[in-house]
């Protein structure tokens, strides 16, 4: 990319790019690895972007570095007209692959992490060895993590309403229960009333809700279940259940998490509603060959039966 050199307070190309890759990395050592510069002239380069921004982008906290409230604001353009000028020069979507340097970020319930993380990392080191994978877990609040470039595809539960955002469905799934081996609640008939009350219940809510679906429907029958707790996440949820006589829930597609400790799965004796399971992401990714390849993976992962 050519340099160009005007104004007092200009940003050339160079210097955006720079400055992504910082953001990304909150790290002067980190940035100057990725760029193959010394510290030194990372350290130079930061200087000249804090320049032209009037802003000091990345402060000292404690021994991290953490961006500025401004720095954060800017973040995501920054990265779309990155991603943009790398699309514009891109020789070909395959050529691209074996030449990007990036890190994605995917949030999303780590249930998908620990289902498809192997498979997604194994992929990522055989097409594009120079991509590097976050999961970020969900929020126990909702904040636009995609319009400010916090991550960068979303996956699993799509909820946001956000007009800009892409969402793509992929496929419904279902709610099953879930306990340890040879708990009573699997000897005989599976009613609903045997389900309410055999034992305690665990919820997973990112929130901590104690009551949702399943509550729903048995109060629609005159039941109610005892929900002893909640955990925030899936994984979480099967190491307590392991260990107790608790009942859970977890999601179809991730049964094999619960398969792996050893613990037995059932259909919930209750007409529950469908969960539709895809992935979003915002338009600046649109054009650009590595993030439509990390869509094209986790579409094939989350598509699988």
């Amino acid at each position: 990319m050519t340099q160009s050199t005007g104004a007092s307070g200009s940003l050339d190309l160079n210097l955006l790019v720079a400055l992504d890759v910082l953001l990304e990395e909150q790290s002067v050592q980190g940035a100057a690895r990725r760029l193959h510069l010394s510290e030194p002239a990372m350290s130079r380069t930061l200087g000249r972007i804090r320049k032209a921004l009037g802003d000091p982008v990345l402060v000292r906290a404690g021994r991290a570095m953490v961006p500025t409230p401004h720095a954060l604001a800017v973040r995501a353009e920054v990265s779309a007209v990155v991603e943009r000028a790398r699309a514009l020069f891109a020789p070909g979507r395959d050529a691209d692959l074996w030449t990007v340097s990036r890190t994605f970020t995917i949030i999303g319930h780590d249930a998908f992490a620990a289902t498809h993380g192997a498979t997604l990392f194994a992929r990522a080191a055989a097409e594009a060895p120079g991509v590097r994978i976050r999961f970020l877990a969900e929020s126990h609040v909702d904040v636009p993590v995609l319009r400010h470039g916090t991550a960068d595809l979303e996956v699993g539960v799509v909820d946001t309403d956000l007009p800009e955002v892409r969402v793509e469905y992929l496929r419904e799934d279902r709610m099953i229960g879930v306990v340890r081996a040879g708990h009573p609640l699997l000897d005989g008939e599976l009613t609903p009333a045997r389900y309410a009350t055999a034992a305690g219940h665990l919820n997973v809510s990112r929130r901590g809700r104690l009551h949702g679906p399943v509550d729903t429907r048995l109060a629609e029958l005159g039941l109610e279940r005892q929900v002893v707790g909640t955990v925030g996440t899936f994984p979480a949820s099967l190491f307590t259940l392991r260990d107790s006589d608790l009942i859970g829930l977890i999601a179809a597609w991730s049964a094999p998490l619960a398969a792996a400790l050893g613990l037995v799965t059932f259909e919930v004796p209750l007409d529950l509603p469908p969960i539709g399971i895809g992935l979003a992401w915002h338009p600046r990714h649109d054009a650009d060959p590595a993030h439509a390849w990390l869509r094209d993976r986790v579409r094939e992962l989350l598509a699988g039966p």
